[in-house]
């Protein structure tokens, strides 16, 4: 099992962007809350859709890779998951794009 941590909080995450860290900003919410609001640059992947798909992150299984949905609840879930599926450097954004609304862009909408 990995050493890293699990969780990255939300600055950590906007520094990273700022800094155009190369990492993968995986949004797995569905795609109705995606267009309700979401991060740019982030690659939406729905958390149900995520064993069919999995084999799309193939090419950054070696990256760097942050999982966010709404609150943390289902990213935590994916990034286990993932990790399980040989991803080693997955982290699950706490807090989700929620927190990124109220600490990184409070222009963004909420729901």
């Amino acid at each position: 099992m990995s050493s890293l941590p699990l969780e990255i909080d939300c600055r950590s995450v906007k520094v990273k962007l700022d800094a155009k860290a190369d990492f993968l900003l995986l949004d797995c919410r569905e795609k109705t809350e995606y267009d309700t609001v979401h991060i740019p640059g982030a690659m939406l992947l729905p958390m149900s859709e995520m064993q069919a798909r999995v084999a799309e992150l193939e090419p950054q299984k070696q990256k760097e890779i942050v999982v966010h949905c709404h609150h943390g609840g289902r990213s935590l879930r994916v990034t286990n998951w993932l990790r399980q599926q040989g991803f080693a450097n997955v982290k699950s954004m706490a807090g989700g794009i929620d927190e990124w609304a109220t600490q990184i862009d409070t222009s963004l909408p909420r729901y």
